[in-house]
């Protein structure tokens, strides 16, 4: 029994991957063309389709919302009964269908037609009612399901899905879409907060551990203590001069016995780890990453701003 589940399980997956590479024979200078109508398309993309066709269609038109591509679906069977409305003139019309047969599609396909928008078939079946009426054919045959019985859409949606997958790829390097474009449609989430967030959003300026270069040490352990940010700035003539950590301090001490005389400029870090406030988090969290920190020192103007902890970006949920 175990090994029949097995058996099953890889040659679904086998299937399913066969029908994905075998959507790369498909592709050729009409689908070029297909795309390339759709890039120009100066109103909508109207997804529609029936069954299991029509739940695929839906994440499609989610994946090309999400990617600058105005879509939107429209269920096969309720077009006809008053949602045709939903179709403008300046739309592009793309219907799925494994067979390209179904009675739905078959009542759906002439009034499109008759309404002047361009069709796109998503079809399984080149020799079908909806292929022979499309303006384009974007092949998604599939040699079998993965059902055992080859009846319930397994490979066939899978490559429908993948289709589907292309075009909004397509869409997006033909439109320049970049990340910050589509942080503008992700403004929710960890995602959002990936895309958008900045420095200066996780940096509390009331908390500015500051010392000079003659701060005692005592006074340094203070100012690093009080804050509990784990470091201070050395300040020098309103620049930074420096800065110092809680390493920094136990590497003072292990080395050093006579610890009266000690001021901030005798244990500083000449070289700080800065980041302008205006940086994306992220950014700043690559920056801890090569480095080995946990902190940045973060300027606005090149002027001291303040401390960006990796506690912050934990908080946030981006670590």
């Amino acid at each position: 029994m175990k090994n029949a589940i097995l058996e099953t399980a890889l040659q679904t997956v086998h299937l399913e991957a066969k029908s994905i590479a075998d959507l790369a024979t498909f592709l050729d200078a009409s689908f070029v063309e297909a795309i390339e109508l759709l890039n120009n398309c100066k109103g909508r993309l109207v997804f529609s389709g029936i069954g299991k066709s029509a739940l695929i269609a839906q994440k499609i038109v989610a994946t090309l919302n999400s990617t600058g591509t105005p879509s939107l679906f429209m269920h096969a069977a309720d077009a006809i009964h008053g949602d045709l409305g939903t179709v403008q003139k300046d739309d592009i019309v793309l219907i799925i269908s494994k067979s390209g047969e179904s009675p739905e599609i078959k009542a759906l396909v002439p009034y499109i037609k008759n309404f002047g928008n361009k069709l796109i078939g998503i079809v399984g079946n080149t020799a079908s009612y909806l292929a022979a009426q499309s303006d384009f054919i974007l092949n998604a045959s599939v040699s079998a399901e993965a059902c055992p019985n080859n009846l319930a859409p397994t490979t066939s949606t899978t490559a429908q899905l993948v289709m589907g997958d292309i075009i909004a790829v397509c869409l997006m390097q033909l439109k320049g879409f970049t990340s910050a474009d589509f942080g503008k449609f992700h403004p929710g989430g960890n995602l959002g907060k990936r895309l958008f967030l900045k420095v200066a959003d996780l940096t509390n300026t009331d908390l500015k551990p500051t010392v000079a270069l003659n701060t005692p040490l005592k006074n340094v352990i203070i100012e690093i203590t009080k804050h509990r940010l784990g470091v201070a700035v050395v300040i020098n003539n309103s620049q930074i001069a420096g800065v110092i950590t809680d390493g920094d301090l136990r590497r003072m001490l292990e080395k050093t016995v006579q610890i009266e005389n000690i001021t901030a400029a005798d244990i500083m870090s000449h070289t700080p780890h800065l980041i302008d406030h205006q940086t994306l988090a992220v950014e700043a969290i690559d920056k801890m990453k090569q480095n080995e920190i946990s902190h940045l020192v973060v300027t606005k103007e090149g002027d001291y701003y303040g401390i960006l902890h990796i506690h912050e970006l934990i908080k946030e949920g981006l670590i």
